[in-house]
């Protein structure tokens, strides 16, 4: 039985030539480069609640970095580094060296050095905490809405939340949706090169990163930045075809899971950010505006009438939802 630090030189040590020292010693030594604040950020993640226990480990790798780096993400912040943390079960080399190869390839695509950490054996739980890197008074932050500006969010919102529907048995997804809507629960995209798009020319006053569902998140905007959101349905992305309606707005409203970016922005940013879209092959949808208020979600319909659903983002603590 390999000991744990066997384990950790093993499977989790690798070069960091971000840091001044890496993995090895009581802590890891960073340098931040010059003129930029650091931006840190950490999720847990516990099987039975973010994840099923068997899981493939390679996708669950490359998830548990990802939604830290979609906290940096929203903020429009370089990553640069990450520390991992874990109880495991047992010490099942296989599925250590399959979760590291998809932490790993996480990494790499997104210029992560992995400095530092903790193993212990308990019941399976992940934690990063994520730095990164942004101009000094630079950082994308829920407080900066300004009344008149339009709300938009990233790519399709609520397919996540619609593979894990398929998955718990609420939904049977047709063939052609399965594969990703399933895809992006278990291997989501964090939009790093949006964030700092975003920050780097200017064009969205506040962000924030859509993981408990996109009105819980933009609430968060709203309620920081002492604005309402007004919400037009009619503006969403459309719903999937051959899927229950009733069930595909509940996940694009309140699915969560998507760690795409809502963020605003001047009208007048309109045109830039179209042609961002097409620069990043990336869809945008102006879903709404920010209103003077007291920090509430107004929705309205197709009409400008206003609207109204029961549902509201993930609770870690609502009973209901983690049944």
């Amino acid at each position: 039985m390999p000991s744990e630090f066997d384990l950790i030189a093993r499977h989790f040590a690798r070069p960091t030539p971000q840091a001044v020292l890496g993995p090895g010693d009581d802590c890891a030594l960073l340098k931040p480069s010059p003129g930029m604040e650091l931006a840190v950020t950490t999720d847990m993640l516990a099987a039975g609640t973010h994840f099923f226990a068997d899981t493939d480990p390679a996708p669950l790798g490359w998830k548990t970095l990802a939604v830290n780096l979609s906290d940096l993400a929203a903020m429009g912040a370089q990553p640069r580094w990450a520390l991992l943390a874990g109880s495991l079960p047992k010490a099942d080399e296989d599925w250590i060296a399959a979760f590291m190869e998809g932490f790993f390839a996480c990494a790499g695509r997104y210029g992560v050095d992995l400095i530092g950490g903790d193993t212990t054996r308990g019941p399976l739980h992940l934690c990063v905490t994520a730095l990164g890197e942004v101009p000094s008074g630079g950082a994308l932050r829920r407080d900066g809405a300004r009344a008149g500006d339009d709300l938009w969010v990233s790519g399709r919102p609520g397919l996540a939340a619609l593979g894990l529907a398929h998955l718990r048995g609420r939904t049977v997804l047709p063939d052609d949706l399965r594969a990703p809507c399933v895809g992006l629960l278990q291997k989501p995209l964090p939009r790093v090169e949006l964030g700092m798009v975003l920050r780097q020319r200017k064009l969205a006053h506040s962000a924030i990163d859509v993981s408990d569902g996109l009105l819980a998140d933009i609430g968060h905007i709203a309620e920081r930045s002492a604005l309402d959101a007004e919400i037009s349905l009619g503006r969403l992305p459309a719903l999937p075809e051959n899927v229950d309606p009733g069930l595909a707005r509940r996940c694009l409203l309140a699915g969560g899971d998507d760690y795409e970016l809502a963020f605003s922005a001047a009208p007048e940013k309109r045109g830039e950010l179209s042609r961002l879209a097409d620069e990043l092959d990336l869809p945008l949808w102006r879903i709404g505006r920010c209103l003077e208020g007291r920090g509430e979600i107004r929705l309205v319909g197709e009409e400008g009438e206003p609207a109204s659903v029961d549902w509201k983002g993930f609770d870690h603590f609502d009973e209901e939802q983690n049944r």
